[in-house]
């Protein structure tokens, strides 16, 4: 049987300010990327998220970003290697203080917004991430969106990679994301069909028919989309149609 994990981005509100539909995503998906207090969330959110994941079984993950609330992590910075390493380590340990509290451990590293891009276009960045995120816990697990990313992670034989796919965005046929200016309602039976395909075949259509591969054991769904839950209740109908396990990443590496 194929087994497929589902993650989404948690724990993206702070102080007054809320972000997301957590507590009505949650009990969807079987991984959870959570803020770290750079981009977004504080450490009360911080605290809630991961309660709510414990209390639904979902697999924590650290969704590290830059420092840069006003912008959501969306704006490069200049910043060497080393401090991109720093932040990670910073975010990734207060999570795990955390879990820690709830008998729980972090299962993986999905960095954030700009940072990700800074991963994919720089290997040195990309390299000084990745040994960081090893110095602290080789049983992590990075889950990369990005080919250029994925590919250096293969270098390190002791680093768990897995890739994932998106089902609620377009592909360009080079396999880099459309992503919207206002994001919309989807079609429940567009990004299911989306997910059953990378599941079961490895493969999407692209924006332009092309079919492209994917090769995908994660699809990511935007849990602060008009729609979301929608398109998950219809995603987990479909995969059982289909015999498509769900599956925490710390189950499927």
């Amino acid at each position: 049987m194929t087994a497929m994990d589902i993650n989404g981005d948690m724990g993206e509100s702070f102080g007054n300010w809320e972000m997301g539909r957590d507590e009505e995503v949650m009990p969807y998906i079987t991984s959870a990327n959570i803020a770290g207090g750079y981009h977004a969330g504080d450490p009360h959110v911080l605290r809630e998220t991961v309660e709510l994941a414990a209390e639904h079984d979902v697999g924590l993950g650290i969704h590290p970003g830059l420092p840069d609330k006003m912008g959501f992590g969306r704006r490069t910075m200049d910043a060497s290697p080393e401090e991109l390493r720093d932040y990670v380590i910073y975010q990734l340990g207060a999570l795990m203080a955390f879990a820690q509290r709830h008998d729980a451990s972090v299962q993986h590293v999905k960095p954030h917004g700009a940072m990700y891009s800074m991963l994919s276009e720089s290997e040195d960045h990309c390299r000084a991430v990745l040994e960081g995120i090893l110095e602290v816990d080789p049983d992590l697990i990075y889950l990369a969106t990005d080919m250029n990313i994925y590919e250096v992670t293969q270098e390190y034989d002791e680093l768990d990679a897995v890739f994932e796919g998106y089902v609620d965005l377009s592909y360009n046929p080079d396999r880099t994301l459309i992503v919207e200016k206002e994001v919309e309602p989807k079609d429940p039976d567009l990004v299911a069909d989306r997910a059953v395909s990378i599941a079961t075949r490895g493969e999407v259509e692209a924006a332009d028919g092309t079919v492209i591969d994917i090769p995908a054991s994660s699809i990511c769904i935007h849990g602060d989309g008009p729609n979301s839950v929608e398109l998950l209740e219809t995603i987990h109908d479909r995969f059982e149609q289909h015999g498509v396990e769900l599956a925490r990443l710390d189950d499927i590496v």
